[in-house]
């Protein structure tokens, strides 16, 4: 197990120029726990994992990293507690998977250290982890869609980082793959401790998954909780203004949404009047 670190905003606004995407906004990451931020597109959920992962400097506010402002620490003392998937990363042509996740060892060797027995170790570790050891000497761009996430997923594990952040890491993906990517990171938590923070757009996936959600409207949060406190249909129609029904999941317990849309909204209203 892993140690826990503690990530954390305090008021932070977040603009690309002069757009203002995300103001005043707090947000305490649960450690060892497995948080999916949830919203509707453009609600500024991305650009949220962009400031914690040390990518875009709030305009005010602070983002602390065990209590330190992360983005006055060193880049390399960073990349050693925090990893990040972000969305479709595209990998340098014709490199094979072990290339790949071994490139996740970079903020663990100086600049003139040779490549040592624990580079190998987890570069080892993380593709066992993860399931692609088999694929070791394939080229990625041979790779299927899930099949390439797990490496993406290895080379950030290769890091050897307590905190994995990933955005939309389903995307682009088949139902089948995209369970199998999901299944990985809950593993990653049951087994190794990790703390994975994870922008889903599927609102059943991240309620099955997640053991914390956290549903942004524009640029704020509007809820945080446990996905059963979290996901209603008061707040679905507020957050992504869909009418539905929520229901328990028959597989898992957890909320399960059934959207209703405007036909069969009208038949339900129809039946209702007779």
């Amino acid at each position: 197990m892993t140690d826990k670190h503690s990530l954390t905003a305090e008021q932070i606004t977040l603009a690309y120029g002069d757009r203002v995407v995300v103001a005043d906004l707090d947000l305490t990451i649960t450690p060892g726990a497995v948080t999916a931020i949830v919203g509707a597109n453009g609600c500024g959920k991305s650009t949220v994992l962009r400031a914690i992962a040390r990518l875009l400097p709030p305009r005010s506010g602070r983002v602390l990293l065990d209590g330190k402002l992360i983005h006055h620490m060193p880049s390399r003392e960073v990349a050693r507690t925090v990893g990040l998937l972000p969305q479709s990363p595209i990998a340098p042509e014709g490199i094979v998977v072990s290339d790949l996740v071994g490139r996740g060892r970079h903020p663990h060797q100086g600049l003139f250290s040779p490549w040592s027995k624990e580079d190998d170790q987890a570069v080892s570790e993380a593709l066992i982890a993860t399931g692609t050891l088999d694929l070791a000497d394939r080229a990625v761009d041979e790779l299927s869609g899930g099949q390439r996430q797990r490496v993406w997923i290895a080379m950030a594990l290769a890091q050897q980082t307590d905190i994995l952040l990933l955005d939309e890491p389903t995307t682009f993906l088949d139902v089948a793959h995209q369970i199998e990517v999901l299944d990985l990171l809950a593993d990653l938590k049951h087994n190794h401790g990790k703390t994975v923070v994870m922008v889903l757009h599927d609102l059943n996936l991240a309620a099955r998954y997640a053991d914390v959600l956290v549903a942004v409207r524009d640029g704020q949060i509007h809820s945080s909780g446990k996905p059963s406190e979290v996901m209603t249909e008061q707040a679905v129609a507020d957050i992504f203004g869909l009418q539905c029904q929520v229901i328990d999941d028959p597989v898992s317990g957890q909320p399960l949404v059934v959207p209703i849309g405007r036909h069969h909204s009208a038949v339900l209203r129809s039946e209702a009047a007779t």
